[in-house]
């Protein structure tokens, strides 16, 4: 009944299923490495952020440029404050609001974006603290340049004057006639009243779509094996099925209509068969007027009927 398992279209199916299944494990298994990586690579980004509150603050120009070594790491700089904008979008805490970014002139002529802080609801510069005035030296979390979908970050355009959709030096420099640095610091404690800004992981080490991605290929994978495993039980399932039927002399519906026209010819006969069968009938008739013709030479007449 199992023959057909050693016909050459089954030792192409059992050598592609052979194959194909460790693959699938294999790449799977990778995809779900991939995941567990990025997050370890969060949990110790996390743990950097943290452990860095405790180190002694450093000038700002030894941490630049900022990477992920750097980001985190606590950073002083001096200078005078000048511009002021509103960040609308932040979410503390599961409550919208908006930050408040100062940008800070240093001595090298650049300007330091600086969060001091915090605040609820729509942007509002009418209730955003005045920056302090003089010279002021600031300590904070050092936190590289955003992209658009990191930490929340999203393109919004035509924002309302006074207002910015991110805090980088290539969305900062169109709006003030000076240089800005490619890094910005939020403050340990927040700066008149206003909630301090929690510094965030390096991009990258987050669990962000990148890492779900990988979680969502590993569960194709898997779903292939499953798959290709269900796809060849249902092929084997068939074939001992037909095998079962030949075996009893159940033909499939296919053959039983292919074999109705040779049982049909075999019931009629052929053309030539049918005159043959009219001779056979006449046979009796014309044997008869042959035993007729004895009788009638011998003088003998025929009974009456």
């Amino acid at each position: 009944m199992y023959r057909f398992l050693l016909t050459p279209r089954w030792w192409a199916i059992n050598v592609f299923l052979l194959l194909s299944i460790p693959f699938c494990v294999f790449m799977g298994s990778w995809q779900l490495g991939r995941f567990e990586d990025r997050v370890d690579n969060h949990r110790q980004a996390e743990a950097q952020v943290a452990d860095a509150k405790k180190d002694t603050p450093r000038p700002l120009d030894d941490l630049l440029p900022v990477t992920k070594a750097t980001s985190g790491k606590q950073a002083t700089a001096t200078g005078r404050y000048d511009r002021q904008l509103l960040v609308p979008g932040r979410a503390l805490d599961d409550k919208d609001g908006y930050y408040v970014l100062t940008l800070l002139r240093t001595d090298s002529g650049r300007a330091l974006p600086v969060v001091r802080g915090w605040l609820p609801g729509e942007p509002d510069p009418a209730k955003a603290p005045e920056p302090p005035a003089g010279e002021v030296t600031v300590t904070g979390a050092l936190q590289a340049s955003e992209t658009p979908g990191s930490n929340g970050v999203t393109a919004r355009t035509g924002l309302p004057e006074g207002q910015t959709a991110a805090i980088s030096a290539a969305s900062l420099i169109n709006l003030v006639p000076y240089d800005v640095y490619d890094a910005w610091v939020t403050l340990n404690k927040g700066d008149s009243g206003m909630r301090a800004v929690p510094a965030s992981a390096p991009g990258g080490t987050g669990l962000d779509l990148k890492a779900f991605q990988n979680l969502g290929y590993t569960a194709e994978w898997f779903a292939f094996v499953g798959f290709a495993l269900f796809m060849w039980f249902r092929l084997f399932r068939r074939e001992v099925e037909l095998a079962r039927d030949a075996e009893l002399g159940i033909l499939p519906e296919a053959a039983e209509a292919g074999a109705e026209p040779k049982a049909g010819a075999a019931g009629g006969g052929k053309p030539g068969d049918a005159d043959g069968g009219d001779g056979d009938a006449d046979g009796p008739d014309a044997g008869d007027d042959g035993d007729d013709a004895p009788r009638q030479a011998a003088g003998v007449s025929s009974p009456v009927q």
